[in-house]
């Protein structure tokens, strides 16, 4: 690579046709079954579940598309600190946060919720 990581060409139109699947997404009883948990997938916070948010595991604007397998329930705090990062990097991102190499407050990117994956 050149230094600028991972990079993918994404049309605006592309964008913002993932953003309305992903609001129809949040209707869903699946996505309501998720933020009953009411835990954040990557700090592993308890949270309110309308504090939740949908946060895409590979952003959008990175080649990510709204689909279960890729959006998980959030809290602000996390999904604003990873913005547009990619798991790989989340996680790096994480450990300058960690104890003796282990993540605060999770293992990062399952965030012990990969039997929730494709369902």
């Amino acid at each position: 690579m050149n230094g600028q990581g991972f990079v993918v060409s994404v049309s605006d139109r592309e964008i913002q046709k993932e953003k309305e699947k992903a609001r129809a997404l949040r209707k869903t009883r699946w996505w309501q079954r998720r933020i009953a948990q009411g835990r954040c997938h990557y700090c592993g916070k308890a949270v309110a579940p309308r504090e939740l948010t949908l946060d895409h595991v590979v952003p959008l604007v990175r080649g990510g598309r709204s689909t279960r397998g890729n959006v998980v329930p959030c809290c602000k705090e996390c999904n604003n600190r990873k913005k547009y990062l990619l798991p790989i990097e989340w996680d790096d991102y994480l450990k300058g946060f960690s104890i003796d190499g282990k993540s605060a407050g999770g293992s990062g990117t399952d965030g012990g919720n990969a039997q929730d994956r494709g369902s």
